[in-house]
This record gives structure tokens, sequence and C-alpha cells, in this order.
């Protein structure tokens, strides 16, 4: 084809749901996405990037991709190709219908990371700001870790990624970074192999880092308070806490070290089935190796102990006199402002704001009219899944998916948006952990009918009339509004021309709280019904209990790339002893279950975890087509919202001595 260029070099930038949030050179040949890899050039991405990331050119191009809009017949139960105007017509007369009868509150906006991207993501939410949508609380991932780590040091950001290097000894606390992080883990190698730094792996399982060499400790899930407790009496017991920190920069610190002293060994080795001689020797090296740095997964607080723990682990560092010497999010100690993104700080419309973990009940009860989801698969993802579908399925509720692929969500819709991939559109994405940011070129252009979410957005406001003039903002003068002062070198007009920028840090000897300093003991605890200490909640589990685990696989993210590398195995690890006792094999059909539901999976027997503990790979679909989260319940932590996924019971009983056909 005549102007045609053979191949191209492009660097862009991932927007998925990780804290990693590479920069990519990407390569096009002949018009199409030939590879995606690493940019050697950025300090975190080191050159690589992980197996989800190498695969987005199979992605952009699966035989799963929504190309062209559609719309449910219900009397058919099938879906018909549509035109834009004729989706974008009956999706405004139904959000009309239902603001005009029932509220603005009827209508639910469900979003979340699928594309991290400010414009795919926040400035999408304009609209909704403005209508006076119905909006939900984002507690499904971070939102009890976050409200933890509030208490103690008023925001939850810390130490940087790329500090790791300098480090003696890097714990990761609930945190498997082989997988989940793997440019974070490879920093921490570095520290490794050129600073003889320990790595620490805590996780009950013996994960993927926790393989890789270094100390593990496994203890019983949930028991990370009193395993922290432990740790903290082993120092002070050693006088190896930094008391000149403690006196400049910390309160409430009697209080806790009473309370550190309040667990024996023999208490902490009951609770976590940790020795405490092992909890000695990690103690003494934490007091030798300095600077040390802890980093707090976010698998650790979606349990019912999370945000116990969280806040548990954190106040390690400061014993050892470390400004913030943890790492969570670092995406709260930034200077953008991302409620004029998404106009929240614009609008004077009232809105309802609902749990999103919790959002299975109020879906099944009809609370709303119409739900317009984008950028979230809820029927695989949210807990109680058969509320879930149920409520998305119900004959007087009108769901709206705007989605790159074909998704168990977009199957109950009653319209379907074709979207863009982030390689076929421009985005700004700013990482939850390092500080660098660059434009996100979209470097094919859309496949089939695909429209970005910007352009829906103001289609459907000049469809319902919306006046509010904020909506109509050029996006990139929006987002040169929210980034004044955001950056330590550029603004965001340099991007467009290719820069790399690095934003500001808020100070990490800066605190948040009260007293403006590091608080053990916050009174402001108490006003929200917590503990101004952190608590060790009762492990619960009775002798036929198990706790159910799960966490994610290399090559997928939540539901995404399944159309890539087929579907996430429907697996169940369990120890030797507890496979033994009950009388299953490897590749024996098993089913587990609870109030809320039940699974059927291929057993896998592994020393890699302990007796009464399962884990299986995140969101697989079971044997019989049941997503896992239907065992997962709905209810939420006190502190912060979040969910409880790892901290879920469930019983073992034998399935079909072979999958059902």
């Amino acid at each position: 084809m005549i102007g045609v260029i053979p191949m191209r070099r492009i660097k862009s930038v991932c927007p998925r749901d990780c804290p990693d949030s590479c920069f990519l050179t990407v390569t096009v040949e002949d018009e199409r996405v030939a590879s995606v890899k690493g940019d050697g050039d950025h300090p975190l991405t080191q050159g690589f990037t992980c197996p989800r990331g190498a695969s987005d050119p199979e992605r952009v191009y699966s035989p799963e991709r929504v190309l062209y809009p559609h719309a449910r017949d219900r009397d058919a139960q099938s879906f018909k190709r549509v035109t834009w105007d004729e989706a974008l017509t009956l999706v405004s007369l139904r959000l009309r219908e239902v603001i005009d009868e029932q509220g603005p509150g009827a209508v639910l906006h469900l979003d979340y990371a699928g594309n991290t991207g400010l414009l795919s993501y926040d400035f999408f939410r304009r609209l909704w700001n403005a209508i006076g949508a119905t909006g939900h609380d984002s507690s499904i991932c971070s939102s009890s870790g976050h409200a933890a780590l509030a208490l103690h040091y008023g925001l939850s950001y810390g130490l940087q990624p790329e500090e790791l290097p300098g480090m003696r000894a890097v714990t990761f606390w609930g945190f498997n970074p082989v997988v989940s992080a793997p440019h974070i883990w490879r920093l921490a190698q570095r520290a490794r192999e050129e600073n003889g730094a320990s790595i620490i792996t805590v996780d009950p399982r013996l994960s993927e880092s926790a393989r890789s060499g270094g100390l593990w400790l496994n203890p019983r899930p949930g028991s990370d308070v009193a395993l922290a407790y432990g740790i903290a009496r082993c120092l002070i017991e050693a006088e190896a806490v930094d008391l000149a920190f403690i006196e400049e920069w910390t309160q409430g610190f009697d209080a806790y070290r009473d309370e550190a002293m309040r667990w024996t060994p023999e208490r902490v080795e009951e609770l976590t089935a940790v020795e405490w001689g092992r909890i000695e020797a990690l103690a003494a090296l934490y007091a030798e190796s300095s600077p040390s740095a802890f980093m707090i997964g976010l698998g650790l607080q979606k349990s019912l102990y999370g945000a116990e723990a969280v806040r548990a682990v954190s106040l390690i560092p400061a014993l050892l006199g470390l400004h913030r010497g943890f790492y969570y999010s670092n995406s709260r100690g930034r200077f953008v402002d991302y409620e004029y993104v998404s106009g929240e700080k614009l609008t004077g419309a009232n809105r309802d704001i609902v749990s999103q973990v919790s959002l299975g009940k109020l879906l099944d009860a009809g609370r709303f009219g119409f739900v317009y989801v984008n950028g979230m698969n809820p029927a695989v993802t949210l807990p109680e899944q058969g509320a879930v579908r149920r409520g998305l399925a119900r004959e007087d509720v009108f769901v709206v998916v705007h989605d790159t692929h074909w998704t168990e969500t977009t199957r109950l819709a009653d319209v379907v948006l074709p979207a863009p991939t982030y390689l076929e559109k421009d985005d700004l994405v700013v990482a939850d952990s390092h500080p660098y940011v660059r434009r996100s070129v979209g470097v094919v252009e859309p496949l089939g009918e695909s429209r970005d979410e910007v352009s829906v957005m103001l289609d459907l406001a000049r469809g319902l009339g919306v006046e509010e003039g904020w909506v109509y903002e050029d996006p990139w003068e929006a987002l040169t509004r929210a980034f004044e002062g955001a950056f330590e070198d550029g603004a965001v007009g340099d991007l467009a021309g290719g820069a790399t920028l690095r934003l500001r840090s808020k100070p990490r000897d800066s605190y948040q709280t009260p007293t403006e300093r590091v608080e053990f003991y916050p009174e402001s605890a108490i006003k929200i019904g917590a503990s101004p200490l952190p608590v060790q909640l009762p492990l619960n589990r009775s002798g036929d209990d198990y706790v159910f685990l799960t966490s994610a696989l290399p090559r997928y993210t939540h539901s995404q790339f399944r159309d890539v590398h087929g579907p996430i195995p429907s697996t169940v690890w369990l120890s030797a002893q507890d496979a033994g006792r009950l009388g299953f094999g490897d590749g024996d059909i098993i089913e587990i279950h609870n109030y809320y539901g039940s699974l059927l999976a291929k057993a896998k027997v592994t020393p890699r975890t302990p007796p009464g503990v399962l884990w299986s790979p995140r969101l697989f679909t079971d044997l019989r087509g049941e997503p896992q989260n239907t065992v997962f319940p709905p209810e939420t932590q006190a502190i912060g919202g979040g969910p409880l996924f790892n901290s879920t019971l469930v019983r073992i009983g034998r399935g079909y001595s072979r999958p059902p056909p």
C-alpha cells in the first residue's frame, strides 16, 4: 500500500492494574502490532516486560475482540450488530428514562482499573459525576490497606522501588513480586547481588518469590499481627529500637511497647506456628541490616485480618528509625489533582456511593435500573457471584458494557460498545510505584469501529443534554490543569514530544496525622470504631475448615488474557497431609464449598501449601463453568471496607471421578 511504513518502533506505556506500569517499545510492521518489549531506558522497566505485556499483540488481534456495537434481542437471547448511532440513541433514551422515572441514583456507573489511563478511567467519570449517578467506593482492591496506613502515617505512600538496590534487607510480606511485580523483584535481586542484601518472604504458601532464595516465614493465614508484635518484642528486648527516632518523630510508643511485650514467645508461636527462634533471628537481621525495606502486598489486606495486618507490619520500620520504610502504593504521595480529572470536585450533584465489594446484593435486589460498565468484568471479579449475575440479568435493569473483548459481563449486557486497547489510543498513565511519566501512545488505528472512552462520554453527554461545560473540556487541557506543579522537570505539554518526566513526591518525613508524627497509638482510630493499636483478630477456623487463598499467575491480569493463553487452570492445591487424610490423589476432582456456593476443581497435592490451607489461581472458572468468586462473601472489613477474599473458609468433598462433559 502506498504510504504504509513497513516497520516502526514506538514508545508507549502499559496501563494495566500493576504497580510496575512498564515503559514499552512497540514494533509495528505493516500497520500491525508485531511485538511489545520493555524499554531499556526506564529505571524500573529495565528492558523487559512480563508475559502479559509480551502477549499484547495476540490480545489486540484476538478473535474475542468486540469490534462493532451490538444490541441484545431479549426475545431471541442473542446479539445483533447495530450502528453507533443506533446504539447511542438506545443507550441515551433508556438512560434518560431511568433518570426521569427513578432518579439519577438508579443509575450505576461501575468501573475499575482494566485500563488505568487517566482518560480511559478518571476523565470518563465526568459524565456520571455531572448527572449524579450512583458510584462505588473502589474497595475491591486496596482500600483497606490505604485506610490502615492512614491511621498511623496520614497518607499511605512510602519508599520508591528504585531505592531497593541500596537496601540491605528487603521483606516481601504478603507480596509475590515474581508474578505480580517482576521489575520490583529484579530490583530486590540487584540489592542481593550488588549489596549483599537479605531477601525475606512472609507468605503462608511457598510462593514463586519464596522459592527464589532468601528467608521464608510461613505464618498461619491471618496471624500476621501476632508475628509483627513478636518481631517488635524481639527488637525492644534487644534494645535495637531507634529511641532517638521514636522520641523525635513518633507518638504513642509507650502504649505500643506495652502491647508488644504482652506477646510472649509461647503466645506468638501458638498463633502463628512459626518457631520463636526464627522470629528472633529475623529481628536480629533487621537490627543489623540498615537500611531495609518492607514491601507490603495488596494480597495481605484482602482478608478479614487485612487492615490490621498492614498497619502492624508498617510500624516495624518506624521501630528501626526509618521514615516510611515500607512500600504499599505511592499513588497518594503525588501532587496530581485526580478529583479535577474525574470532575468529582466540579460537580454540584449529590451522588450515592455504594460498596463495590457488597454490590451483588444491591444488583440482585433491583436497586438500579441502568448499569454502565467499563474497565471491569464484574461477572467474574466481584464476590458473591450468584447475586452479581442474577442482578445484571434482571429484566428491569438495562446494562451497557464498553469493553475491548467479549467477557462474561458483555454477554449479560443489553448493549455492548467496542473499546480500543491501549495500543490503539493516546492516554496518560501514573504508576502506583515509580514516579516516571511518559505519554501512552496509540501505535495503530482502532480496530473495527472501536471508540475510546472520551468520545463515547461526549456523545452520551450531548444525547442527554448535559449542560455542565466542564464535561466538554478538552481532555488534555484538563490533564494540564490537574498536573500543575506535579512534575519536577516539566509539564503535561512536554509529554507530547516524547519526553519522560518525574513526578514530585511528598516528603518521606512528612506525616499527615493530627500530631504530624508517626502515630503508634492514633486516637483518630477511635472515631471510626477501631482500636488505636493493631489488633490480632481471632482465627476462626475449625477442624473441618480450610482457608482458601488465591493469587495471580504470570500470564493473566485478573480475567484478561484467557483469550490468548487459555482458561485459568481450575486447580486447587492442598497439602499431602490433608490429601492423605481425605483420601485424595493428585488430579482427583474435588468439591470445595461453603454457604455461598461450591466449586469443582482438580486437586494438586503439593508441599507448597501447609495443612489447613488451600490455594488456587485467582479467578478460575470451575469444571462446571462456575466462577471462583461464587464462594467469596460480600461482607467487608471494618477498616476501609475491603474484601475478605483471603480469609474465606471452605470445606472439601469429593467431586466427580472425571470432569463432567
